[in-house]
């Protein structure tokens, strides 16, 4: 973003400040889209992005495909450390009915119609993420316990 409006920079961080504002852009760490009549829409963030095997994945990809199933009422794709793609997915879900979905059946739904190196190597059925006080899921939460989980 840029701007009169856009701050000059973070008060007694010149790291910080060199960090987000450069050539006078702010970078927010948003990943957007713009449709043709220039509307913007955000649609995730850059630190979410997974790198497995060189290959760049966005988690709201995988989420977006994800909620077109129709036993899935929620979903959180996250980041799993892996010693030989470096990052793969753990899909964290959250069923319309508890008991009315499996693996399988999620795994299948994908391998048809998404790149293989994009299908969830973890699954996970949940009743609820980890979330803030003000409603925000803590993702970092989420890896966290995939990674003891897994004894990473």
């Amino acid at each position: 973003t840029r701007g009169y409006s856009v701050m000059k920079g973070y008060w007694g961080s010149r790291f910080k400040t060199r960090e987000a504002i450069q050539d006078g852009w702010m970078h927010t760490g948003d990943l957007a889209t713009m449709d043709e009549d220039g509307y913007v829409k955000i649609v995730g963030r850059s630190k979410d992005m997974v790198i497995r095997g060189g290959e760049n994945i966005y988690p709201v990809e995988i989420e977006n495909y994800l909620y077109r199933h129709p036993k899935i009422r929620d979903v959180q794709i996250v980041g799993i450390p892996d010693e030989r793609y470096g990052e793969v997915l753990a899909a964290w879900i959250i069923p319309k009915e508890p008991g009315c979905l499996t693996e399988q059946e999620v795994r299948e739904f994908c391998s048809d119609h998404i790149a293989h190196y994009k299908v969830p190597t973890y699954y996970r059925f949940v009743t609820e993420y980890p979330m803030t006080i003000t409603g925000k899921i803590q993702k970092y939460k989420i890896i966290e316990q995939m990674k003891e989980e897994l004894g990473l």
